[in-house]
């Protein structure tokens, strides 16, 4: 039960993430690109690192004891490939023009912690561009629209990547906390994207942040909420999850997060940063990861 409370815990520390993303861009005086390109490649690193060296292998070990080693690896490569078709169906259902994960200028930053920098215009309308029409509610109502949306998009990302850290937390608490800071260092550019659109609808800092936080609760309400099905519809006497359950979920688990990091983590990565930033916080992820598996043994 112990286990239970340390996944938790990793889990909304790795959601609320998005908090500090929000925090970031309301008080900081200037965004600093080259750390979010460090970082979101350092998260890169670990989750690549962590999916095919430890979360990949205990799909295999676990499913080869129930299904043998032939029709046990062809179950892994299936799970694997299962949580890449899975969040791949995720992005493809969001509008391109919600994606959580695109780039913020300072331009468009600047406004959030300067009140006299002008307010770019994300969306101009085709009305704006006839001279002497400019609909300020109609401009509002879509920037509000994007904000909810890019919130919306981010609470189904934060699903499955919730449950990849509670399932890591609750079957070693040590790897689950490597999980949960790559995760939360991916969270908080996502926080920026929440914010943005939102305040510029309706000027409140408050409603903004709020909406932030919101949508990175869902990576706990998610994790939760599986763990607790599949302890009701699949567990075993006195609710343990089947040893082929654990194996397909660690299978799935791993594709979702090759899937993010190379969709969504390093494509921001190279768009924050210059030079081989990137590749610093890759290789870096990777090195910290390894280090932490090899002091776990």
């Amino acid at each position: 039960m112990d286990n239970v409370w340390i996944a938790l815990g990793l889990t909304v520390f790795a959601g609320m993430a998005t908090a500090i993303g929000s925090a970031i861009a309301f008080m900081a005086k200037r965004t600093n690109y080259r750390f979010l390109s460090v970082a979101t490649g350092f998260s890169a690193g670990v989750m690549l690192y962590v999916s095919f060296v430890e979360i990949f292998s205990k799909s295999v070990a676990a499913l080869t004891v129930r299904y043998g080693e032939y029709w046990g690896h062809w179950a892994n490569a299936a799970a694997f490939f299962g949580g890449m078709l899975l969040i791949g169906l995720i992005d493809y259902c969001i509008p391109a023009a919600e994606n959580p994960h695109e780039t913020h200028s300072e331009e468009e930053t600047a406004p959030l912690h300067n009140p006299a920098a002008r307010p770019p215009d994300f969306q101009p309308d085709a009305a704006a561009a006839v001279p002497g029409s400019h609909d300020h509610r109609r401009r509002q109502r879509k920037l509000l629209r994007t904000g909810l949306f890019t919130a919306l998009a981010i609470a189904i990302h934060n699903f499955p990547e919730g449950l990849a850290t509670f399932l890591a937390a609750l079957h070693n608490p040590s790897l689950g906390a490597v999980i949960a800071v790559a995760i939360a260092l991916h969270n908080i550019p996502e926080g920026i994207s929440v914010s943005v659109p939102i305040f510029y609808a309706t000027g409140d800092r408050k409603k903004a942040f709020t909406y932030s936080v919101l949508s990175g609760l869902a990576e706990p309400v998610g994790a939760v909420a599986a763990y607790a099905l599949l302890r009701l519809w699949m567990g075993e006497n006195g609710g343990a999850i089947p040893v082929e359950i654990i194996g397909v979920l660690f299978g799935g688990v791993a594709g979702i997060m090759v899937y993010i990091s190379l969709d969504e983590l390093l494509p921001a990565s190279r768009a924050y940063g210059k030079g081989h930033d990137s590749l610093l916080g890759l290789v870096s992820g990777m090195m910290v990861m390894a280090m932490s598996l090899l002091l776990m043994k």
